[in-house]
Parts: C-alpha cells; structure tokens; sequence
C-alpha cells in the first residue's frame, strides 16, 4: 500500500479509538471507528483506508489461528477445575506462613499454564479473601497479590499477549516465554513488596469467605498433565530442534489433559468454554489490526524513533516504551503488544535490537498499564473481591509499580545486557 497517512491522522485516530473505548463503546468497534477516521483524516480516500484496514488485519490472521488454538488448552483446565486444584496445591506446599508468597506463586503459575488472567483471578480470588480473613489482611492487599502474580505470569506463559509477539516478530514462542522468566521474578519480587505494603490499607476483612466446595475436582497430576505436555511439545524446538507449532502443541495437551483426568466425556464442553473465552481477544484483535493498520503506515513510527534518538536514550528503549503506550491505549495486554509490535517492530529490528528481546520487552511494556478503567481486566478483577470502583482505581500505583519494576529489569537485562538477543 504506497498511500501514507499523516503523523496528525495516525494521532486522531488512536484518540477517537481511546474516546470512544472511555465511554464504553465496543473496543473492537471503537478501533475500527478510530481506523477508519484517522485514515481519512490522515490523507487517505474512503476506499484506499479500508484497504490499508483490512491490510493490517489480515497480518495478524495467523496470530489469531493460534490464539484460537491456545483456547482449547486453557478451555480443558478451566472448565474441568484443574486451575482449582492447581492452586489448592500450591496453597496446601507453602502453608500459613508464606501464604502472600503462594497466593503470588499460584497466579503466576497458572498463567504460566496456559489460562486466561481473568480466569485466573476469579478462581484464586476465594482463597485470597480466606486468607486475608485470617491473617486479617485488607481487600487491597488481596487483589494486588493476584493481580500481581498475574501480570508476572502472562509475560512467560503460552498467552494471547506472548503468542501474538511470537508470530509478529516471527521467534519461537518459548524463546519470548523464556526471555520473560528474569522479569517475572522481578515481578514476583515486586508483588510481594506490594502486597505486604497494601496489607493494613483500605478495608480489613473481618468476615469469612465462603468457599464453594467442588468434589469432583480432578487428581493433582491429571490436572497439570496437559500444560506439562504442551511446555513439553513447545520446548522440544529449542532442546532438540524438532519444532511443534503452539496450534499442534495446545490441543495436543488439552487431549492429554481430558484424558488423564478422565473427563472426555466433557471434553466438547472445554472446547466451547476455551473458544468462547478466546473469542473476545480474536474480535479485540480484528479491531486491533485495523488500527495497526492505519498507524503503521503513517509517521509515526519515524516521530517516537527520532524522539528517543534526540533524547539520546538507547534504540531498545523503544521496545518497552511502544509496549507501555499501546497497553495503556487499548487497556489490553494482547491488543497493546500486538499493535506495538506491529508498528514498531521493523524500526527495532532495523536498529539492531534482537528480535526475541524486542517482542519479549514489548510484550512485558504491553502488560504494565493494561489493568486501566477502559479495559475488561479491571472490573473483572475488581468484581472478584466485591470491590467498589473507587477502591479499585486505588490499586493502579501498585500495578504500575509492579510493571515498571518488569519493565525496568527487561530494559536491562534483555536491552542493556543483550541476553536473547
């Protein structure tokens, strides 16, 4: 597509997208409102912008597949309360005494399994507000303790946010997961700090929880049988050279999982959960790649490239950076990174910064803003603790300080030292 938008198109389109997402209008529909008028805005006829909006969509086809994909594993463990005896486990190992650490631990371990994050909250969410009942904890400290373990977990599990970077930077899934695991510690680190600093602040439970009891939960080692396969399947590439694609590897493990579990009879049941569950993250990234599509083939990319160049900051600042801002925008993990790497990713690449480094930085930039008020992510999380909105927003500072100190650790780490690169 030789028409270029303008750098004041590209900028009033992402505004009329943001707006409009502010005031609750569909993000899919939002994105494709803000493509379309920053095209024409931007210079471009009605016909040459929908070209250049369906252009970006069709870029991320393949990222879409395997997200899809990725919903039958997720779907198996969610749906058959593996997630739930997962984390009961990781409860029952680290006992009383280091519970804020297995409340973290348990987050981030799921994530890392392979299930949503705001499937994730809202299973380890009872047992946080028990816990906190008993260690006569605050309702904050709680959810900062998950949302937490989420964040740090999202940037090194098999998620739509790590798959999409993957496919856009074309580098192994595992190898982003991998290049994920020194910052998640960081964050690890960083949520524990939170969690004990938020732990007299806000409103102290003084009641019990009730805990539905589940007595059909799966065994322990049914339950983790199919993320161990599919980890195992997506490692086999850089162990061994023998490549197994995320859409071969995610439903091979979610089979094996029904299977061990002896729970195949339900197995159509997980399917329909998983997809169902990956179908807004595919329609958040329809709308996703209509924007990228506009914004990718205006100046901005030249105009945050030369302001990090006259500010004399290191070219693989841009990673992270691209990642805060498009995760903020969008309010989403998955559609911050995949718009970030779609419009920033050949300025990187070009620049010199290792591909694997710069899709995981991105990827780790995109999660740090993403629990903002316009996106899904906040309420759902804020709805698991019975959370009033006003508290809720008082919970940023702490998400921001958790992404950042991620953020900061991948800027050295993968950016300075250049491992994976």
């Amino acid at each position: 597509m030789d028409v270029q938008i303008t750098l004041l198109g590209a900028l009033i389109g992402m505004a009329v997208a943001i707006i409009l997402i502010l005031i609750k209008v569909n993000p899919t529909y939002s994105m494709m409102v803000g493509a379309l008028v920053g095209g024409i805005v931007g210079g471009a006829g009605m016909t040459e912008t929908i070209s250049i909006m369906l252009d970006g969509v069709k870029n991320i086809v393949p990222t879409i597949v395997r997200i899809v994909a990725a919903g039958t594993l997720a779907g198996m463990l969610a749906g058959s309360g593996a997630a739930e005896t997962i984390s009961d486990a990781i409860i029952k190992v680290f006992g009383k005494r280091f519970s804020i650490v297995a409340l973290v631990i348990c987050g981030w371990l799921l994530c890392v399994a392979g299930i949503f994050g705001d499937v994730v909250i809202l299973t380890v969410a009872p047992i946080g507000l028990d816990m906190a009942f008993k260690l006569k904890m605050s309702r904050r400290s709680v959810i900062v303790c998950l949302i937490g373990g989420v964040m740090s977990g999202v940037i090194c599990g098999p998620i739509a946010n790590t798959i999409a970077v993957a496919e856009i930077f074309e580098v192994p899934l595992t190898m982003v997961m991998m290049a994920g695991i020194i910052p998640s510690v960081a964050g690890i680190a960083a949520t524990v700090a939170c969690t004990f600093f938020a732990a007299d602040k806000g409103e102290i439970i003084l009641q019990p929880v009730e805990m539905s009891e589940n007595i059909d939960r799966p065994k322990l080692i049914g339950a983790i049988s199919g993320p161990v396969v599919t980890i195992a399947l997506l490692f086999l590439d850089p162990i061994v050279g023998i490549k197994i694609d995320p859409i071969i590897a995610m439903p091979i493990g979610a089979i094996v999982g029904a299977a061990a579990m002896r729970r195949w009879g339900h197995f159509r049941e997980y399917l329909e959960y998983g997809l169902g569950k990956m179908s807004g993250v595919v329609m958040l990234l329809i709308g996703t790649g209509c924007l990228a599509g506009i914004i990718s083939n205006s100046d901005i990319q030249a105009a945050v490239t030369s302001a990090i160049e006259f500010l004399g900051l290191p070219s693989f600042i841009l990673a992270p950076f691209s990642g805060v801002l498009m995760g903020a925008a969008t309010a989403s993990a998955s559609a911050g990174a995949t718009v970030a790497s779609q419009i920033f990713g050949s300025a990187l690449l070009e620049a010199g910064v290792g591909a694997v480094g710069a899709a995981a930085m991105i990827n780790i930039g995109a999660v740090m803003l993403a629990g903002l008020p316009h996106g899904s992510f906040f309420h759902v999380s804020a709805g698991s603790v019975q959370m009033e909105m006003r508290e809720r927003l008082k919970v940023i500072p702490y998400e921001a300080v958790i992404g950042g100190t991620m953020v900061i650790v991948s800027a050295i780490v993968l950016g300075g030292f250049g491992l994976f690169s």
